[in-house]
């Protein structure tokens, strides 16, 4: 009798635990595809050029300010340079280099100041997620230091 409830019990732990995600042959996980939800108006509630949070629309001028960059800078010293780099080499987190050119100020101030939400939202937070490994901990800045912050990216991109 002990020998049956043995293997009835390993029979429904292995059902059980099998077969939960889709996988491709070469055994990555399939990516669901990016799904904005419709409002009660009709009208998407996410967007992915904005991503989540209350940024929309930044005001950015065609030229640097040099003393926010240098805020920036101090900022990204104490909060953000030990897990990115300021080259295209990743570190902890992705490298910043020409971060400004692939994602728009409302998309990266929004992932700074509201990284959990972004993550659990964003197909591209979500794709460096599974790049990096390590989710990126809420760093509890400011509008102003997020503000600084995206100042201090334009100039390691090469705005002057």
């Amino acid at each position: 009798m002990k020998k049956y409830l043995i293997t009835a019990s390993i029979i429904g732990l292995l059902a059980a635990c099998g077969g939960g995600n889709q996988q491709t042959k070469d055994n990555s996980a399939v990516a669901a595809p990016a799904v904005t939800e419709a409002s009660a108006n009709g009208n998407p509630s996410y967007d992915p050029n904005r991503g989540e949070g209350k940024f929309k629309n930044v005001e950015i001028p065609a030229t640097l300010d040099g003393a926010m960059a240098a805020k920036g800078e101090k900022v990204y010293g104490v909060k953000c340079s030990s897990c990115h780099k300021l080259t295209d080499e990743r570190l902890v987190g992705p490298g910043w280099k020409e971060v400004t050119k692939r994602n728009t100020a409302d998309w990266i101030m929004n992932f700074m100041t509201n990284t959990d939400e972004m993550l659990n939202k964003d197909p591209k937070a979500q794709a460096q997620l599974e790049i990096c490994l390590v989710r990126m901990p809420n760093q509890n800045l400011s509008d102003e230091d997020a503000r600084s912050l995206y100042e201090f990216m334009r100039k390691n991109d090469g705005v002057k």
